[in-house]
């Protein structure tokens, strides 16, 4: 078997609630789980909830055998008042014991209220420095929006210039926002990669039309070839967000998860 982490981002179950998620998971045999706190859009977990909430949950994921192996926390990291929401989010990651935080540098799905150059970004971004040291956490900014290629990301992570600083490639985001074509933004940047969105593509470039994996048409052998043979050991954390009208019912949502694991296996990885 290849060694890498397998994980599901709970965002796969987007309009769900969380108990469906990880019912889903668990029932299709992985053991890792990215949660989601995206204001907005899926908030499975997020800040505002009360304590005896976070609480309950983070016994449900113990009880089920899940590992949090990542949030995402996305916040535009542009806007200097939202700020405190990210720290926030620091914050809820360390609560379930996440070793990584993932967000866009814009916001995933609300409409950016701020911009700024990537100085300004570089700044935010090294004000959380001290946060993550304390918790062993890494933060990977996700290729998304007008930061849609490993390359548009690594001169952020560059003027960090901090290990705790580093990509998360979604490898359709980078068709879908960045129009990246075959494997030479993932070669060009695989020292900056830590985190990967394995997410296919169908439809046409901006189609909104993410699919299980194994349905579309990335080349997923050709990506992970390039990580290898730069001895990048990256986790590998599901995602499938269907088109735009959005899944039939909750067992598509199941099947597409299966069919995603048997995929990997498949490609010689273990859940």
């Amino acid at each position: 078997m290849l060694s890498r982490q397998i994980i599901v981002n709970s965002n796969c179950y987007h309009g769900y609630p969380l108990e469906d998620a990880v019912k889903g998971i668990v029932s299709a045999g992985f053991h890792n789980i990215e949660l989601t706190a995206t204001k907005g859009w899926t908030e499975h977990v997020f800040p505002d909830m009360s304590l005896a909430e976070l609480l309950r949950i983070r016994a449900l994921l113990k009880d089920c055998g899940l590992t949090v192996a990542a949030m995402s926390g996305h916040t535009n990291l542009m806007d200097s008042s939202r700020i405190p929401d990210f720290i926030n989010n620091i914050e809820l990651a360390h609560f379930f014991s996440s070793p990584v935080i993932v967000s866009s540098v814009g916001e995933a799905h609300l409409k950016d209220k701020a911009s700024g150059g990537d100085e300004l970004v570089a700044d935010h971004i090294r004000s959380f420095l001290p946060l993550l040291e304390e918790y062993d956490m890494k933060l990977v900014l996700e290729t998304h929006g007008e930061h849609g290629t490993a390359r548009r990301l690594s001169s952020i992570v560059n003027l960090v210039g901090s290990s705790r600083i580093r990509i998360c490639y979604d490898t359709a985001n980078a068709i879908f926002y960045g129009d990246v074509k075959g494997c030479e933004d993932v070669e060009a940047c695989a020292s900056l990669i830590d985190y990967v969105h394995i997410k296919d593509k169908a439809g046409q470039r901006t189609e909104w039309n993410f699919p299980a994996l194994g349905e579309g048409y990335v080349d997923f052998p050709a990506i992970l070839s390039v990580l290898d043979k730069a001895d990048n050991h990256s986790p590998l954390s599901i995602e499938i967000e269907f088109t735009s009208a959005g899944p039939a019912n909750l067992e598509e949502v199941n099947e597409a998860v299966k069919k995603s694991g048997v995929y990997l296996e498949k490609l010689g990885y273990a859940l």
